[in-house]
């Protein structure tokens, strides 16, 4: 049997976890990144149950819980530093089958590449557009045109593969927040729990990473593409240098030409995943915001998703069909449910922050728990549900 060809578009989470799952079965794949590297800089990452049990697919689980953190527990904080909410990782695990692992994005694209052929990662080339040419998609990139079985455009939130193929699509929406992100220097005495602390329009987070480091987020409702007047590090000293403690000596471990700032957005719901031959994966399908930390587990369930319907049939458009199926509900119900919990932690009206408040505090975890039942009880197709 001929051996079938795949362009990824895309040399993120997403389109590497797909890479793996198409290479193990058998498919040539061949990776197209515009990026000089295959890398990510400066954040870290949440993989919940939902995503190891995508990665436990892959066989590269293991690999992964070994460079990450799991914190004992975790929760949501109101301004003054008292608890709203916690939630053991143990019982997480007891639940779900899994703990809330944290990591840098890097470690995981080092897994990631790790797991593929050197020769079908190509960096620095980037793709201008794709176009349907009867039987076969044609991908036109800095190396020439390639005509693969199957495309995937896993080239994010400003997709080249999605504006090329669904040009009446609504673009990315902002969220009406723009979004911090740092990673401290080693800490002596880390925080033994990680937390979310909200504010009025503001919200600021921390997670523990390998080596003493810290993850630390930030937001702000603010207008989209507005600047700080000095620095982002001294935007975040003036917004949050006397918020409840660790916060103060976190900022103080950062670096301070190391802060990233991004506006947040989101992709209003496509019609579709799939065009032909062509699927769309991750952020260039259903970009979220990160409020339930989802869009990288999502990415990872669509790989492993993706590469078990091509499993189930050779006609790959019927494939996709059957992938479209079952991962356009299932995404874009998650979009919306991250957007309304956005919505909740920025508010800024006194009122309506004290309703918000009140109304966490008497929320018992385990309902809690159960209400993201249906998030991060994710099984791989064909797999057992878990007990």
């Amino acid at each position: 049997m001929t051996q079938r060809a795949v362009a990824i578009v895309g040399g993120g989470i997403g389109g590497l976890a797909a890479a793996v799952a198409l290479h193990r079965r058998g498919w040539r794949v061949e990776v197209l990144e515009r990026a000089g590297e295959f890398t990510e800089i400066g954040a870290g990452i949440s993989l919940w149950p939902n995503a190891l049990r995508a990665l436990d697919a892959l066989g590269l689980a293991d690999a992964v819980r070994a460079l990450g953190t799991v914190e004992a527990t975790g929760g949501v904080r109101d301004r003054r530093g008292r608890w709203l909410s916690r939630t053991d990782n143990a019982e997480l695990a007891r639940r779900f089958g899994h703990p809330l692992v944290v990591l840098h994005r890097a470690d995981l694209l080092r897994v990631l590449t790790d797991a593929l052929p050197a020769e079908s990662l190509r960096s620095g080339s980037e793709v201008s557009t794709v176009r349907e040419d009867g039987h076969l998609p044609v991908i036109v990139h800095r190396g020439g045109e390639s005509r693969p079985d199957l495309v995937v455009g896993a080239d994010g939130l400003r997709s080249v593969v999605r504006r090329a193929l669904w040009p009446a699509a609504a673009g990315p929406r902002y969220a009406g927040y723009t979004a911090w992100r740092m990673v401290t220097e080693p800490l002596a005495e880390p925080p033994r729990e990680g937390a979310a602390t909200w504010g009025r329009g503001e919200r600021f987070g921390y997670t523990a990473l390998s080596g003493g480091r810290m993850y630390c987020f930030a937001t702000a409702s603010l207008p989209a593409g507005a600047a700080s007047r000095s620095s982002e590090y001294a935007e975040l000293l003036g917004r949050f240098g006397s918020w409840p403690d660790p916060i103060p000596a976190l900022l103080a471990a950062v670096p301070a030409g190391a802060v990233l700032r991004h506006d947040l957005y989101d992709l209003p719901p496509l019609p579709s995943f799939v065009r032909g031959r062509v699927a769309l994966v991750g952020d260039a399908a259903h970009a979220m915001t990160p409020n339930l930390g989802q869009g990288a587990c999502q990415a990872l369930e669509d790989a492993v998703t993706l590469a078990h319907c091509l499993d189930a049939t050779p006609d790959v458009a019927a494939a996709l069909r059957s992938y479209d199926g079952l991962r356009r509900p299932r995404t874009q119900a998650i979009t919306r449910r991250s957007a309304r919990l956005g919505a909740v932690g920025q508010l800024s009206w006194p009122p309506a922050v004290l309703l918000r408040d009140t109304a966490a505090r008497l929320t018992p975890t385990r309902a809690t728990l159960r209400a993201m039942t249906p998030v991060l009880g994710w099984t791989v197709p064909g797999a057992p549900a878990p007990r």
